[in-house]
């Protein structure tokens, strides 16, 4: 009862009594011993449940994942206590269909990773219950996992890249730019002074009342801004981008979101619409949002490849960038940073767009780098906690502001 005491309120007692019918339903005897390391990863840390077995190879031997789009969609954002009810319905579910997939025995895991932070605490807590009642009962060791840490690298599972390599990641909840040195290595270069870009595109979605747009009613808030924009004009509205003066790596997307907000406020007021109907300009005003979201996302890449390259953190020829998160699967956003990396001699490599996103595999394969690497692998999980906010390595964003570099201007012809 230990694990179940020290997860307290995350699951009720009918939710353990299928927990503990779940985990007996294992044979938890070994089989025969495995020629590789096995890693069984969890992810729960903001809307998706999601689980996959990977190993040491990169080879994905099983994988599921839970989506709650079409919830929230409905709900018009994210409620937590929502996405936590939906974990608790899944988890095992999903847990259940990624192990029988891979045709793994849990006595045959080398260990189980997690996502414990960052995100929201009531997801999160979910998952790091469920694991720890896994890792109780098959007595196997537990990598917690920092969630940045596992999109920047999985990368690493698809291509050959080597450190050091410089990683932009854009999605729903988090925008930053560091430098990764290692597997749990990471130099702090920028990050969102605010909000995040696909928070920022998902609302200027909802204020745009997309999902009454009849090609944009299934889809996430930052796809329907991108496929809107694909029949939009951006030059009929001058939307400037954030922070031009500010020599830094850091992002702000608020003020982008206020006055996109002003400029849908003032077209309703001319075309005589109430809000909540589809403004006729709704495309154009998609396409100038995302060209804007997307230069500002450029020119700050820019200035880090830069200054990694001043300061000899990056190699001058064949350096990487490496682009994760939701965002990175808009492939407009991804063209404008195509330009930097042909503009500054290096590679741009982006995960696939299913692992761009949250998942499973790339906890799984986060969790097999700290085994290759002996780092972070706990044999005694006394006192482990999830962290909603955690931030990504050492910070030099400062440092990074005081070199103030100047950013050559770009034609983003996209």
């Amino acid at each position: 009862m230990l694990i179940l005491n020290k997860t307290a309120g995350v699951f009720s007692k009918q939710s353990k009594r299928k927990v503990y019918e779940f985990l007996r339903s294992f044979n938890i005897y070994p089989g025969p011993p495995s020629l590789h390391k096995l890693v069984l990863g969890i992810e729960t840390s903001c809307d998706d449940t999601a689980a996959a077995v990977v190993d040491e190879t990169g080879n994905v031997l099983g994988e599921a994942i839970h989506h709650q789009t079409e919830v929230h969609l409905k709900t018009g954002g994210i409620i937590p206590p929502v996405a936590q009810q939906l974990h608790r319905e899944n988890i095992q579910r999903i847990v259940q269909e990624a192990l029988s997939a891979s045709r793994i025995c849990p006595s045959e895991l080398s260990a189980i990773a997690t996502t414990i932070k960052p995100g929201l605490a009531l997801s999160l807590g979910v998952g790091l219950s469920f694991s720890l009642q896994l890792v109780d009962q098959f007595k196997k060791p537990f990598i917690p996992i920092h969630h940045m840490e596992a999109h920047a690298l999985t990368v690493r599972l698809t291509n050959k890249v080597e450190f050091p390599f410089l990683v932009l990641l854009i999605s729903g909840g988090h925008c930053l730019l560091a430098l990764a040195r290692g597997v749990s290595d990471f130099l702090l270069l920028g990050k969102s002074l605010d909000m995040a870009p696909g928070d920022m595109l998902d609302k200027v979605a909802r204020r745009l009342s997309l999902i009454r747009h009849p090609e944009c009613a299934t889809m996430s808030g930052g796809r329907a801004i991108e496929h809107l924009a694909k029949q939009g004009n951006r030059f009929h509205f001058d939307i400037q981008p954030p922070m031009q003066r500010a020599k830094n790596c850091d992002f702000s997307f608020s003020g982008l979101q206020n006055i996109t907000n002003k400029i849908i406020t003032q077209k309703e007021k001319e075309e005589g619409i109430e809000k909540g109907q589809i403004l006729s300009s709704a495309a154009d005003i998609a396409a100038a949002v995302q060209h804007t979201t997307a230069c500002h996302i450029a020119k700050r890449t820019h200035r880090a490849i830069l200054f990694c390259k001043q300061r000899e953190l990056l190699p001058q020829s064949n350096a990487v960038l490496v682009v994760s998160g939701g965002v990175a699967s808009n492939s407009y956003i991804r063209k404008a940073l195509e330009i930097v990396t042909s503009e500054t001699q290096c590679t741009l490599l982006c995960p696939p767009p299913r692992l761009c996103t949250d998942n499973g595999v790339m906890i799984a394969w986060n969790g097999i780098e700290r085994l290759r690497a002996g780092l972070g692998i706990l044999h005694n999980t006394e006192g482990i906690r999830y962290e909603p906010k955690c931030p990504l390595g050492v910070d030099i964003s400062k440092e990074v502001g005081e070199a103030a570099i100047k950013v050559p201007r770009l034609e983003m012809k996209i």
